[in-house]
């Protein structure tokens, strides 16, 4: 049996600083053995977490559409940001990658996919995340499994971790997986299992960003 973070972010998200080894160590530390590594803007380092971990990783990334971030799973190659939604979706489907949407329906995150578009996408969705622990409400996590039941979609959860010690916050226990299509049915067997962080923690990615932009600074001197 799996249990399976799908949403954690490393250092190769901009607000993020965590190594990869300390991931690996965090998930062996609480048992977490599956991950989907989901950067913002590139698969880099969940390329690099393969080669890395001695547990199952997804390649996953988070995609800033002109309408908020959909997550591309089990992707071979990294999509750019700022294109529309329905170019993003292509470019995922081009790829047999699968269409997840993270923490939606949360009104209190400027880059949470648009709810009326949400709604109209319906069927093209494959996975959508039904818990996410730094989302400080309840009522996303309970719109998106009324959205997920609606459309059976299969529901997924992540820490959304961008610290190391959030890693594990949220997870799915379900059975092994072989790949794309196996995940999808293996999914649906799963249980969703999470807590909220700490929302001090979000000072922690504020930190990461404007770290990462004075160290951009510095290199451009």
């Amino acid at each position: 049996m799996l249990k399976a973070d799908l949403h954690v972010h490393t250092k190769y998200s901009v607000d993020c600083n965590t190594p990869l080894p300390r991931i690996v160590r965090r998930c062996l530390d609480i048992g977490i053995n599956c991950i989907a590594i989901a950067d913002h803007s590139t698969i880099e380092g969940a390329l690099r977490m393969q080669e890395l971990a001695p547990f199952t990783v997804i390649v996953a990334e988070e995609i800033l559409t002109t309408h908020g971030e959909i997550m591309g799973m089990f992707l071979q190659e990294e999509i750019p940001s700022g294109l529309s939604v329905e170019q993003t979706i292509a470019r995922i489907r081009a790829q047999n990658g699968l269409v997840c949407i993270p923490h939606p329906f949360d009104r209190l995150r400027y880059t949470a996919l648009d709810s009326d578009i949400v709604e109209e996408l319906g069927e093209q969705i494959d996975v959508i995340e039904v818990f996410n622990s730094r989302s400080l409400l309840a009522n996303p996590t309970n719109k998106a499994q009324l959205f997920a039941d609606k459309y059976d979609i299969q529901q997924s959860a992540g820490s959304d971790a961008h610290t190391a010690s959030e890693i594990g916050n949220a997870y799915v226990e379900m059975p092994e997986f072989n790949g794309r299509d196996d995940f999808l049915e293996a999914l649906a067997k799963g249980k969703v299992v999470g807590r909220r962080t700490n929302p001090m923690i979000h000072f922690a990615s504020i930190w990461s960003r404007l770290k990462g932009n004075l160290n951009r600074d510095n290199d451009d001197v």
